[in-house]
């Protein structure tokens, strides 16, 4: 046996200790931040394009510190209430996330891009003492910002009063927001899940001849799969966890090549963004590259032989490739949160990143992955068997179905609208609302959303999440989302697509989108029916899934944030004005809006407020009155800046002063 695969027996024997200790977060800190002090903690790279690196003795120096400011700060507050940590993933975060328990108090995680509205529910929901954060938003409660808690030139002495509860949440947008609280328990037996794992693979915890393991920090900690399969279990088995500046594909690719990062966890936008670079890469090389890189892919997944792959079989062809990429060090992937296709698991495998599909939720933890070291298994896009301690069936004992789940990690207590009340199981089963299928040999496969499911004429399902993957690579699309949308006085849906589209698609580009989409060959003889054009940015929830429910009911009752394309949109009577000249003057009117706002015209509504709904400020509004003024050879009054804030007045204004010419 390699004396790697020793290190990792050993790893699994410290977590199974801790199922003999009080299972509380303290053990899960003790075990873990105390016993890796000599261990690499943390990488980044610094404003200066430095590498920079800390052990855990330092990650534990900070923690005490971070805890003694947290309780001065906090001295007059109650202890084991919740305080609000809205940070953002960086070196600082887990040491601010230990002090606030080491300080007595419990951390509810929050995204850091949640907006002020959603902050101040999530807050009212949880009876939070405190917020943690560096947004520019003030609350009904005590903020601190990161730079006061983590300030180290104090004296303060620190009495350690430990909580034991961690509360994660769904969204912060509305009253229904769900809050999921997990004990020391729960996660102690999160990290004791990879107690099965060596049984399938090493390489999760320790690459054969790789020397130290090097996580990327890339899926917020807010979230359940960042939380748990990267911090928690990484820390705990005293890996190094690599920050990135920011989410931009330049930062990712440098940080995963100079720090050399060996496990990338994360989304499959992620997966899907990579893969579509690699395709586009793919498509301006010269034949002869782009035949060898070809047939490298179709080697790596199996498709072809290697008397067939010839130059594209050796390691040489693989390594200048992914020196393109995420660099040559990378030996463990998975995508977790969401469907991933196919074709985008053929092409990362192809490029020679191992990559699998996860599985896992808010409320019960990360509780599968696929394992095999088989690419041709990884590419059938199953979550694996389920891990140590989690038992999965599906309802009824069917083949397909919703998937329940048995584990000591599902949350113990849920806090919705405001009131606490113990997690509701069936028969110690949690419900999961996915629909799931498993094989001959006990893998399962995640089909989709219960909710999200559209039945066709003939009764069969569709799956929203089988279709996306048909539109991915529409050009200027940054977000898209498969729905059923109800038909008027019908119980039927019809399937449509709803796009967020970047600024600089033009009317052209939506018209090809609209011929692309409507001659694309579905499965099952489905067809989409509608295209729908978001005004703004879809909303994602905290699992970073567009909010299809949210998207269906807002089409479904005309909300004016999503336009049916080339729907034509009525304009309000312009009585005594000649009906032409007034047309004439919105489609110019409309384009000048366009131009100066670099906004394309389909997201400008006759009615959108300038500053609210379009984004304009004064300077811009300056310049689209000048540009008014020169189109149409008039003046607009001087006391009527500012108070003409929509296309429809501005139209007005100048229907008025070229008739009275």
């Amino acid at each position: 046996m390699y004396p790697e695969f020793e290190k990792v027996n050993s790893f699994l024997q410290e977590a199974s200790k801790l199922l003999n200790t009080s299972k509380t977060m303290e053990d899960i800190f003790i075990n873990s931040i105390e016993k890796n002090q000599k261990l690499g903690a943390v990488e980044y790279i610094n404003e200066k394009g430095k590498i920079k690196k800390y052990k855990y003795s330092k990650m534990k120096s900070n923690i005490y510190s971070n805890a003694a400011m947290l309780s001065h700060l906090l001295e007059n507050k109650e202890k084991h209430n919740p305080v609000v940590l809205k940070v953002a993933n960086a070196p600082h975060w887990g040491e601010i996330f230990w002090a606030i328990l080491m300080s007595g108090y419990k951390p509810l995680l929050v995204d850091a891009r949640t907006s002020k509205e959603g902050t101040q529910n999530l807050i009212n929901q949880s009876k939070a003492i405190a917020i943690i954060t560096d947004d520019m938003y003030q609350y009904s409660i005590t903020k601190i910002s990161t730079s006061e808690l983590t300030n180290q030139n104090h004296h303060y002495s620190l009495l350690k009063e430990w909580e034991n509860e961690v509360i994660f949440c769904s969204s912060g947008t509305t009253g229904d927001v769900k809050l999921m609280i997990f004990n020391g328990e729960n996660l102690v037996n999160q990290i004791c899940c990879s107690l099965d794992i060596p049984k399938e693979t090493k390489n999760i915890m320790y690459p054969k001849k790789m020397g130290k393991v090097k996580i990327l920090c890339m899926v917020p900690f807010h979230h359940i799969f960042g939380f748990a399969a990267v911090f928690l279990w990484y820390t705990f088995y005293g890996k190094t966890l690599v920050y990135v500046k920011s989410m931009a594909p330049s930062d990712i690719q440098t940080v995963c090549q100079r720090c050399g990062v060996t496990h990338v966890y994360s989304v499959p936008l992620f997966w899907d963004s990579l893969a579509l670079t690699i395709e586009r890469k793919l498509s301006m090389m010269p034949e002869q590259k782009k035949s060898l890189l070809e047939k490298m892919i179709q080697y790596n997944i199996g498709k072809i032989s290697l008397n067939e792959a010839g130059l594209a079989s050796s390691p040489i062809a693989k390594s200048k490739v992914q020196k393109m990429l995420l660099g040559n060090k990378i030996k463990f992937c998975i995508s977790g949160g969401g469907f991933i296709s196919n074709k985008t698991l053929s092409i990362i495998n192809g490029c020679g990143y191992p990559l699998r599909n996860g599985f896992g939720m808010t409320e019960v933890g990360v509780t599968s992955v696929e394992l095999c070291e088989d690419v041709a298994v990884r590419l059938e896009g199953k979550v694996g068997h389920p891990f140590h301690g989690v038992e999965y069936k599906i309802l009824d004992d069917k083949d397909e179905g919703e998937l329940l789940i048995k584990s000591p990690t599902i949350h113990v207590r849920e806090i919705i609208k405001g009131v606490e009340k113990k997690t509701e199981l069936d028969n110690g089963y949690f419900h999961s609302g996915d629909i799931a299928s498993v094989d001959a040999n006990g893998k399962f496969t995640i089909k989709g959303r219960i909710k999200d499911i559209v039945v066709n004429a003939s009764g069969e399902n569709i799956y929203p999440d089988e279709l996306e993957i048909f539109f991915k690579n529409l050009p200027h699309t940054t977000q898209l989302s498969v729905m059923g949308i109800s038909k008027e006085n019908s119980k039927d849906e019809d399937i449509c697509l709803v796009l967020e589209l970047d600024n600089q698609v033009t009317e052209e580009d939506i018209n090809q989108i609209e011929k692309t989409v409507f001659e694309t060959v579905l499965p099952h003889d489905v067809k989409i029916k509608k295209i729908y054009l978001s005004k703004g940015k879809l909303p994602v929830a905290n699992n970073m899934k567009v909010k299809r429910l949210a998207i269906k009911k807002a089409i479904e009752t005309n909300s004016p944030d999503y336009m049916l394309i080339n729907a034509k949109v009525e304009t309000k009577s312009f009585e005594g004005f000649d009906r032409k000249e007034v047309d004439q003057i919105f489609k110019t009117c409309k384009k000048i809006f366009s131009e100066v706002l670099i906004l394309p015209e389909f997201k400008i509504s006759d009615d959108g407020d300038w500053v609210n709904d379009l984004g304009g400020d004064s300077m811009s509004y300056i310049e689209v009155a000048r540009k008014i003024e020169e189109t149409f050879e008039i003046t607009i009054p001087e006391e009527k800046y500012g108070k003409l804030n929509c296309l429809n007045d501005l139209v007005y204004e100048i229907a008025t002063l070229t008739k009275n010419k």
